[in-house]
Order: structure tokens, then sequence, then C-alpha cells
């Protein structure tokens, strides 16, 4: 050990408190260093911001405990780090090759199991469908509403052979079969809802059903072009306002502006959040049926700083002598 001993000096005002180290002679074998001779045995070490007492509080302890007595040295020869040089282009592309090898083997790893999850995703959906067909043909153990339930718990697992271009090609062909299963896959969903749904919330759905075999926008948009051209039960429309939706092709637009207008004959008034919470639909979905109550004469609207509300049209409800009265 290099240190004798430690004194903590206190200095008058103005200057800085000071640690002393006093110090061991060096001894012969010692090896030289920046400077060959020193007439001082010590280190003055000042502390001109704080901190003084701390650092002789700990440099005290640790010399009480002479931790390094207790430390055995590592018997027999160590082995130096093995370390890699390569220079020039050669080295260069060595290295690189091997990271890309790496790279490799890794994201084959994670595509092994994703395979493997498809391969489970694709059991699980053929498992559901046989249930579901066993429940259909077994009778009176459960009831009709429980049948039905469970069958789409079922379903709505996912479809358990997606339309891709890998099995239908590219193009026009690829399209009509998206647009076939497309059909089969919402018309339970549509009517479940209403008869309508927004073409986002479609979208959401059926790549939820797929699993991995995702679809894009422009893909799903050309097939849903489709739908009426196949003939299918259900088809593309276009509000004025822009939004797409998927519609039932049975569903009558009377028969909905009817109910829009009983409803607000009911509550006196509507916003499309109100009617969305009445009918089950998202907001977009009730304030284009309000839309169109008023397009078909059976709405007024009122345009404030509050926001949009429609009420029912009281010119067509009332006759002509209620006015004059």
């Amino acid at each position: 050990m290099l240190i004798i001993y430690v004194e903590e000096r206190t200095v008058s005002i103005g200057k800085s408190p000071q640690v002393i180290l006093h110090l061991h002679p060096p001894s012969q074998n010692q090896q030289p260093g920046p400077v060959q001779r020193s007439p001082n045995s010590y280190v003055k070490l000042s502390f001109k911001e704080g901190g003084k007492t701390n650092f002789y509080e700990c440099l005290h302890s640790a010399l009480n405990r002479k931790l390094w007595e207790q430390f055995t040295p590592q018997t027999g020869p160590v082995k130096p780090p093995v370390v890699k040089t390569r220079t020039g282009i050669v080295g260069i592309e060595r290295t690189l090759q091997e990271r890309q090898k790496e790279t490799t083997k890794n994201i084959s790893k994670a595509f092994e199991d994703l395979n493997k999850l498809m391969e489970m995703a694709r059991d699980m959906v053929l498992l559901s469908k046989t249930i579901s067909t066993k429940i259909r043909e077994k009778q009176g153990d459960i009831s009709e509403d429980e049948t039905i339930k469970f069958k789409s718990y079922l379903l709505s697992l996912g479809i358990d052979d997606p339309v891709t271009r890998g099995t239908h090609g590219t193009g026009a062909s690829f399209h009509r079969e998206l647009a076939r299963e497309l059909s089969s896959f919402v018309e339970q969903p549509l009517k479940d809802v209403g008869g309508v749904m927004a073409l986002t919330d479609v979208y959401c759905r059926v790549n939820r059903a797929r699993g991995f075999e995702l679809l894009s926008p422009e893909d799903l948009l050309n097939a849903c072009k489709m739908l009426e051209h196949l003939c299918l039960p259900v088809r593309l429309r276009v509000f004025d306002s822009g939004v797409m939706v998927l519609q039932l092709t049975s569903q009558n637009e009377e028969e909905l502006v009817e109910h829009t207008v009983k409803m607000l004959e009911d509550n006196s008034s509507l916003t499309a959040e109100e009617l969305s919470q009445h009918i089950g639909l998202s907001v977009v979905m009730a304030k284009e049926r309000l839309l169109a109550a008023e397009k078909f004469g059976g709405a007024c609207r009122d345009d404030c700083v509050e926001g949009l509300r429609f009420y029912p049209n009281m010119f067509l409800l009332r006759s002509c002598d209620d006015f004059s009265d």
C-alpha cells in the first residue's frame, strides 16, 4: 500500500479545505514515472467546491478494510483475448458475408415460427367448422339460440383457405374470387349490424380473419366494385359525402328512412352520436342515415354552434290547418 495515513486539514477563511495523503518512499525496483525524484512524500488534494468530508470518510474506510489483501490472484497463464484483424477489401467483404449469414439465419428461424403458427391457425379454423357442422346435425340437447351463438364464435376465428394471388392468379380473376369470398364472409355480419357496414370496418374484419394473408386497401376496393356485377347478395355503395359502405342488396332504403324518421319522432331530435347509441351503429353510419332521411324529406337539420342536430320534418307531419291555427 502506498498511503501511510490520511490527514484532514482545515484552512483559514478564503482558502479551500485540503486532504493530505502521506506516502511510503518509492521502492528500488519501481518503474520510473513522469518525475524521477521529488522532495515531498505527500500529496495534497484541494476541494474548492465541497465534498472534502465525504471523500475523507470514504478513503479512510477503504484503507481500514484493506480489501486488496483479500484478493486472490488467478493461477495459471492468462490467455489474451483473440482479436481478429482483417485489413483491406477482402477483410471487409468477409465481415459483410458473416453478418449476412447471421441475418439470414435469424430471419429463417423467425419464419419457421410463423409457419408453425399459420399451420395451427388453419387447424383451428377447420376444427371450428367441424364442430359447427356437428352442432347443426345435433338436435335436442342444445337450444337454437345457444347453437347460433356458439357457431358465430367458432366461425369468427377466421377464413380457412383465403383467396391469394398465388392460388387464383392476378388481375380480374383474383378480384372476382376475392369478391365471392368477401360476400360470403360479410353477409352474416352485415345482417347482425343492420345491413350496412363502413368499408373501413370491413377491411379490419377481413384482414383479421385472413390471418397472415393480408389484403391491401386497393385489392379490397377492386373486389367490392365487382360485387354487384357478380349478382352477389352484397354490394358497394358510395354516399353523397364520399363514405363507402357494403350493403345488403335485399335492404330497402325506404324502410331505413322510415325507421330513422320514427326514431326522430320518438326522441324529438337526434344527433349522429345519439342515433349511433340507439341503433348500435358507428357515428359515421348514423350520420349517413340522418342525411338520407333529410334527403327524402323526413328530417330537418339545425346546424348551430353546438353541432349538427336533426328534427322531424313537421311541415310534412302536420296539416295546413294545424299551422293556420
